[in-house]
């Protein structure tokens, strides 16, 4: 137990301190190139970021795109679980949803951003581009735990003539678990970074995506690394709560079926 917590603190201390080494190196780099332009340091980033807290337009863009980025990881997730639930259950749909995955997979997301911006405009395009990024990330990921499901659990469940929502709850859902917590945590990081990468191409005003590419057009590098920091921020405390909240209710039915 000591040992334990021991390693907290430390390890705590050890991520800030790896954390502030890199800060150095930046600002070592912006003061040797000596150029605002070329490379900002961490401490005009900073001054462009504590200005831009301050502007209603930083709030707005933000929750431009949560709300698009989010909605889109939330859409695709289910269309992915569902969908894979479905293939599991009837493999002929597998064998019809495998083509349409592997493209999915493989066409280059700027292509999608194009096509999109064809056909829907730019208002909602991050949306979109989040869903089709996060759908076959949760769709292998699922049909995998699925597949990996314990089979006498599942025949014991048979014999007692157990209803499906209840193996849905005690015997799929955890074995899945493990599955989709690793498929969340890579789908929430790629809906960010595809889904703000559409809104740089797409332009819908408003948005961070909006605020990286004018930055970019004003040769604002300052602005430029204080957008990129609050892109990250927001994503990892996105992603923090999420997974939290997933693992709690994953406790909660794991402690039900023991109870």
């Amino acid at each position: 137990m000591r040992e334990q917590r021991r390693k907290g603190p430390e390890g705590s201390i050890k991520k800030i301190g790896i954390i502030l080494f890199w800060i150095l190196v930046w600002q070592l780099l912006s003061m040797t190139i000596h150029n605002s332009i070329l490379l900002a340091g961490p401490v005009e980033a900073v001054i462009a970021l504590k200005h831009m807290i301050l502007t209603r337009e930083y709030w707005d863009a933000i929750m431009f795109s949560l709300f698009r980025i989010i909605g889109g990881f939330f859409f695709g997730s289910t269309l992915g679980i569902i969908l894979a639930w479905l293939s599991y259950r009837v493999s002929l749909v597998e064998d019809i949803l495998r083509p349409f995955i592997s493209v999915v997979k493989a066409v280059p997301v700027a292509s999608f951003v194009i096509i999109l911006l064809i056909w829907a405009g730019n208002r909602i395009l991050s949306f979109y581009i989040s869903a089709l990024v996060v759908l076959p990330l949760l769709y292998i990921n699922t049909l995998g735990g699925l597949k990996a499901t314990d089979i006498k659990l599942l025949e014991m469940a048979e014999v007692f003539r157990i209803p499906m929502l209840r193996q849905l709850r005690h015997i799929y859902l955890p074995s899945v678990y493990p599955y989709l917590h690793s498929a969340f945590q890579t789908a929430l990081g790629m809906a960010w970074k595809s889904g703000v990468a559409a809104e740089v191409i797409g332009q819908p005003l408003g948005s961070m995506g909006n605020g990286l590419y004018q930055s970019k057009i004003y040769l604002e590098t300052a602005d430029l690394f204080a957008w990129t920091i609050t892109i990250v921020v927001v994503s990892f405390l996105v992603e923090k709560l999420f997974l939290k909240i997933a693992g709690y209710s994953i406790g909660r039915m794991k402690r039900s079926l023991i109870l």
